[in-house]
């Protein structure tokens, strides 16, 4: 939806999208707003970058503006300030990254502790590239299902060069 005047909507909220890099807060954003699955790679977010989505719910007109920021720690200077103020921050870590996970306490929860202003800011989790595990989990399981197969064959050798 277009740009609207501030009177098109009944209530704004800014929201956060924080996480290590690559994680896929920038394919969040944009399949929420398009609505679509995103297919391609999508180039990093240099320091920030925002889209707008008009929603009805309950009847009432919202406007979220999510502000997507990148997880480089050289641009966390450039993106502290757009914790001021923020309605809610969408945690986002990459499940097949433990490293992005435990990144959420170690960088990113300190990160909200510093610079957040909004006490009532709700914080959400999402973790990310589900699919991208489903497939390694398939694979773990078609491997652990060969290598019971192979333990159950007589005389099967296995010779690493």
């Amino acid at each position: 939806m277009a740009s609207s005047p501030a009177s098109s909507y009944d209530c704004s909220f800014k929201i956060l999208l924080i996480g290590d890099s690559a994680v896929g807060k920038s394919s969040l954003l944009v399949s929420f707003v398009s609505a679509s699955h995103i297919d391609d790679e999508i180039a990093p977010t240099i320091g920030v970058d925002f889209k707008i989505k008009f929603l009805t719910v309950n009847g009432k007109k919202l406007k979220l503006t999510i502000w997507d920021t990148a997880g480089q720690e050289r641009f966390r200077g450039i993106t502290s300030s757009y914790y001021r103020g923020a309605h809610g921050i969408i945690l986002v870590y990459d499940v097949t990254k433990r490293e992005s996970f435990t990144n959420l306490a170690d960088v990113w929860a300190k990160e909200i502790e510093l610079h957040s202003t909004n006490k009532e800011c709700i914080k959400m989790l999402v973790g990310n590239k589900v699919d991208k595990f489903i497939v390694s989990l398939q694979h773990l399981i078609i491997d652990s299902i060969w290598c019971n197969y192979i333990s159950e064959v007589d005389n099967f050798r296995v010779q690493l060069l």
